[in-house]
Order: C-alpha cells, then structure tokens, then sequence
C-alpha cells in the first residue's frame, strides 16, 4: 500500500515538475530542496512502522506541501489530495468522510485549479481505496491460505498418529493373542502331557513288579496323550480363519486401498454362500478382480466401478464393471489372456463385454 501511494506520488510530482519547467518564474534551489524535503517524508513513513511517527510524517508532508504551492509552484498542491487521504485514513473509517475531507481544498482554489485538484483527488480516492481493499482480500486470502496450511497438518499428523495407533493396536493384540495360545498350551495340553509322561515313568518302574497296575498306568498315559492331541487340534482349528474369511477380507482390502488410492467409489456387493468357494478359486477371483479393476483405470477413464461376487446354484460368478468409454472391438491383451488362463485352471472361463461400459465376468464351477 505504502509502495503504490509513493508511486502515485511521483507521478503527481512529475507534473508539478512540468509545471514548474513551463513557468516563467523560476526558483530552481527552493523546487529541489521541497522536492527532496517532501520524498524523504514519504520514504520515511512508508519505512517505519510506528503509527504516530507515519501520522507525524504525513501531517509535515502536508505542511510542506501547502507552503510550497504558496511560495515555490502551485501544481505542489495536487499532491496535497494523496497526503491528505494517507493522513484521513487514520482517523475517518468512512469513505465518504475521507472524501469531504480531500474536497475541502477546492474552496481556496480558483475554477480551473479546483477542477483539476477535484480530478486528481478522484483519481486517488479511487485508486487508493480500490488498492486497499484488494489488499484487504488478498491478506484475508493468505490467512486463509495459513488456516488451511495449519488444518492440513493437523489432519495429517493425525492421520499419521491413528497408522501409528492402528499399527501398535495390532502388535497389542498379536501379543494378546500369542499370551493367550501360551497359557492355554501350558494350562491344558501341558499339564495333560506331564501327566501321561508321570505315568509312564511309573508304568516303566512297576512294569518288573507289578505288570497289571504297569498297563493300567500305560493305558491312562495313552488316554491322556489322546486327550491331549484333541486338545492341539481343538486349539488349532479355533485360532485358524476359515477360507472364505481369509479370500473375502483379503478382497475386500484390495478395493478398500484401491477406491482410497485413485479417488475412485468401488463398491462390492456379495450374494449367496461365499463357504463354497474353495481356497484355490478365492485366489482366482482376487487376482481377476485385481487385473480388471487395474485396466479400468488406465484404459476405461471410468468415473465408477462395481465389483459383484454372486454364488449361484451351479456357478460362481464374479463381475467387474465400470462405466467408462467401453469398446466395440474387443482386442484380448496380456491381463484378459491371464485371466482366461487363471479361470480356466480351476475349470472356468472369462466373459468380457464393452457395448456399455466395460464388463468382465468371471464364471467358475461349483464343486461338489
């Protein structure tokens, strides 16, 4: 603001300088020592910062100027409308105020000089304002521009600070879980297996003397190492996810990090009994999904895709469709060539089609 007033300036003093070149009377050491006089007050008020020094400086500039249109040039009273509105807009929230107060000079001046003093305190009531506000929305823009700078870091040092959360919540629970698979072995399957080893150390030492309580020992020890083996079992099969839980979550992720990495609504939508799809088929339709949803994205300019897992009587089917420019000519590339030979590995085959949008469908026989 300081900037554009010091330049405005100048060119108003330019033409008192013109004025002052063009007059017959000339007192070129007074012209010089106001000019300079003057621009070093204006230099210095857009320097500092203190207020009462810049209303201090506008206030002697405005001296400086009424005294040198009176005895050097005239045309020096021009400039009094910029210092007048520098020094106005301390003290006058109003614009109109600012305005009666730069017109107040016309009432000493003659018509002509007053026309064009009136024109020049237009022109820089106008500018002035214009100028200030446009800086008062541009410093309202970068604070702005600041506050969404401060919450985009703040999101993301939380953001950072859930991963890290997340990631300590599952190395928790691994340790949970790994105390809890300890315990359970060392409560139950190791106490029944230190008792069927007690007894058959007893069987063994009796087996000389005492041969029938020896196979009653021996027959107690083998019971409780079955028991035991159950145990085992039981304790495995409980802490082992099911197939479909382990092919379902696994696609499910994939989409979840794949909509989240391209901006892009995946929505899957499952139907009927997902246990029938065997361990071998759920890797089948994992990498088919993969592959048809990675050549969505380069060749389909899609704005949506789908993604369908409906179990059937007789069939699997798995559907992937997007709603991009499709195509009328199909040319089978490396990615629909693989997944043929991926469904047909497991007994099924690949169905594309691109008249609406691009679809493919991956259909894989029910086992018995």
């Amino acid at each position: 603001m300081e900037r554009l007033l010091l330049f405005y300036k100048l060119i108003v003093w330019g033409y008192a300088a013109l004025g002052y070149i063009s007059s017959e009377q000339r007192n070129e050491s007074w012209f010089v020592l106001s000019s300079l006089i003057y621009f070093c007050l204006s230099l210095f008020a857009s320097i500092i910062q203190n207020v009462r020094w810049k209303k201090g400086a506008a206030l002697c500039s405005i001296v400086l100027v009424i005294l040198s249109s009176a005895y050097v040039e005239p045309s020096f009273g021009l400039l009094l409308s910029l210092n007048g509105y520098e020094l106005a807009s301390f003290y006058i929230p109003r614009l109109w105020g600012i305005w009666v107060v730069l017109l107040a000079p016309i009432v000493w001046l003659g018509p002509s000089a007053a026309k064009l003093y009136g024109l020049v305190a237009l022109f820089s009531l106008v500018s002035m304002t214009t100028a200030k506000r446009h800086l008062e929305r541009m410093k309202q823009q970068e604070d702005r521009l600041d506050q969404l700078r401060s919450d985009l870091h703040r999101l993301t040092r939380s953001v950072n600070e859930y991963h890290q959360y997340i990631k300590q919540s599952e190395y928790m629970l691994q340790l949970e879980e790994r105390n809890r698979l300890s315990q359970r072995i060392h409560d139950q399957i190791g106490h029944s297996l230190t008792g069927a080893l007690i007894q058959m150390e007893a069987s063994k030492r009796l087996m000389d003397g005492d041969r029938e309580k020896a196979k009653q020992l021996l027959e107690n020890a083998i019971h409780i190492s079955k028991e035991g083996i159950e145990q085992i079992r039981m304790t495995l099969k409980q802490m082992k996810p099911t197939p479909e839980q382990m092919g379902i979550n696994r696609v499910k992720l994939f989409i979840d990090e794949f909509s989240v990495q391209h901006h892009l609504p995946v929505p899957l939508v499952c139907k009927g009994d997902l246990d029938v799809i065997t361990p071998i088929q759920w890797q089948v339709i994992y990498e088919n999904i993969a592959e048809a949803l990675t050549n969505a994205i380069k060749y389909a300019e899609a704005t949506a895709i789908a993604v369908e897992i409906h179990v059937l009587n007789r069939v699997i089917k798995v559907e992937v469709k997007d709603n991009g420019k499709g195509a009328t000519k199909i040319k089978k590339g490396l990615g629909i060539i693989g997944m043929e030979e991926r469904a047909a590995s497991v007994h099924g085959t690949v169905i594309v089609d691109g008249t609406n949008g691009f679809s493919v469908t991956t259909l894989l026989p029910i086992h018995e």
